[in-house]
């Protein structure tokens, strides 16, 4: 067990609850990512609901996590799931999520610590921690109440966001709680989108609080029109993704359309799908799904990749070219003005696919190095946008609108119109608490 190198402070406060419900948030209050909030009541029982870390360089961490008996994790992208490790290993938590989740759960925290090791910044917990971390988990099926002490029960529901992803109600003998982890209400190639769940407390991701998102079929049809653009000019058009959903995404949306491409998927993407295969019953279109994985021609070896480089379409991590073979096929395509770089998600301030779109430039291998491939940008998002955000709030119908894992420049315009619609809306920062009666 390693200490919590970050710090050993944590914002939680020691005194009990007196009355009411405590919303106390860890991490991922007043920014994206780095998630983690604690709800307890006066009956002392006690719920945290992820805990992640903010994968910028070096990493963010949230607040150190007080004693829980059950963590609930929404999904496992890294910014929700990194440090369940070091909580398993100082709490001894179990931890709570739907099976795809735990199953990805491995995968993540292994990358997480290669990478850690690779970049040299502290990781707050070991292979121990780790290997405990596996051993924790309890998997749950959407819709399936569960006690949690002699007065609270929760289930998950469905997010929309990824695969598996969940939302969390709460019932307490005073309020109900959504908290909608990360959430989309629209429908993607792999997932249904989130439904409304009636609630007293709603805990609202903020991620595109003041941005709405161009239609999702237009956007897709977009996107392989400037991939036959690219073919056939000869050149290659290399879709930087994800490794768990927006990468399989561009995968079904280019095997369901028809085209035919030769597609080479690489990268961590491939391991990810295989334990989507295996938990297919959270697939919106689990058959049509598997046949697009095998459509593609999976990257296995360093022969493999060189094939690659008479590839069409190449599909591969990382999605904001931090690293990943990503930054291989760039580099042996950077001078090539046919070529081209299709984003297809957020970029982060500080990694190398934000600097290539500001700059022209990224950095591989330790030099920085220009680019010539064409680069174009696509919304291809599985976050709701800030309309859907208000038509998800409303019809949970709450008393109470809690927006966290947002930008803290733009979350105000969200507050503002649901404030508008007779919400109670509170915009926490970390480390604050919220007291609701």
């Amino acid at each position: 067990m390693v200490l919590y190198t970050p710090g050993r402070t944590s914002s939680y406060p020691d005194e009990p609850v007196k009355s009411g419900l405590r919303i106390h948030f860890l991490g991922g209050a007043d920014e994206v990512g780095n998630v983690g909030v604690v709800f307890e009541d006066q009956t002392t029982s006690r719920i945290l609901i992820d805990y992640g870390l903010a994968p910028t360089s070096p990493p963010r961490y949230p607040s150190e996590a007080p004693p829980v008996e059950d963590a609930i994790i929404t999904h496992a992208h890294i910014d929700h799931i990194g440090m369940a490790p070091w909580l398993v290993g100082n709490h001894q938590t179990k931890l709570h999520a739907t099976t795809l989740t735990a199953a990805l759960s491995h995968i993540m925290w292994k990358d997480t610590y290669k990478v850690s090791s690779i970049e040299g910044y502290p990781l707050p917990w070991d292979r121990r921690d780790e290997d405990e971390a596996n051993q924790a988990w309890q998997t749950h099926s959407y819709g399936e109440w569960h006690q949690h002490s002699d007065t609270w029960k929760w289930r998950l529901h469905p997010a929309g966001h990824v695969p598996g992803a969940a939302m969390v109600e709460i019932k307490t003998p005073s309020h109900t709680i959504l908290h909608t982890g990360d959430i989309d209400t629209r429908s993607s190639p792999n997932v249904n989108g989130a439904q409304p769940i009636n609630c007293d407390i709603l805990l609202l991701e903020s991620t595109y609080a003041g941005k709405n998102h161009p239609d999702r079929l237009q956007e897709e049809a977009r996107f392989l029109a400037k991939i036959i653009e690219v073919v056939e000019r000869g050149g290659i058009a290399i879709v930087p993704a994800f490794a768990s959903g927006r990468g399989q995404d561009i995968l079904k949306i280019l095997y369901d359309s028809g085209l035919d491409l030769n597609v080479h998927y690489d990268g961590m993407g491939k391991t990810v799908s295989q334990k989507w295969l295996e938990h297919n019953t959270h697939l919106r279109d689990s058959k049509g799904f598997e046949e697009a994985f095998r459509w593609s021609k999976r990257v296995r070896s360093k022969s493999d990749r060189k094939r690659a480089l008479d590839a069409d379409v190449i599909v591969t991590t990382s999605g904001m070219l931090d690293g990943g073979p990503a930054l291989w096929y760039l580099n042996r395509l950077r001078s090539d003005d046919r070529c081209a770089i299709l984003f297809t998600g957020y970029q982060a301030e500080g990694s190398g696919g934000r600097q290539l779109l500001e700059s022209g430039k990224i950095k591989i291998y330790g030099h920085n190095v220009e680019v010539a491939c064409e680069l174009d940008k696509f919304d291809l998002s599985n976050h709701a946008g800030h309309s859907e955000l208000i038509t998800f709030a409303e019809s949970c119908n709450p008393k109470h609108v809690i927006l966290f894992h947002g930008d803290p420049e733009t979350r105000p315009i969200l507050a503002k119109e649901l404030e508008t619609k007779g919400m109670n809306v509170h915009t926490p920062i970390n480390g604050q608490n919220i007291t609701i009666n």
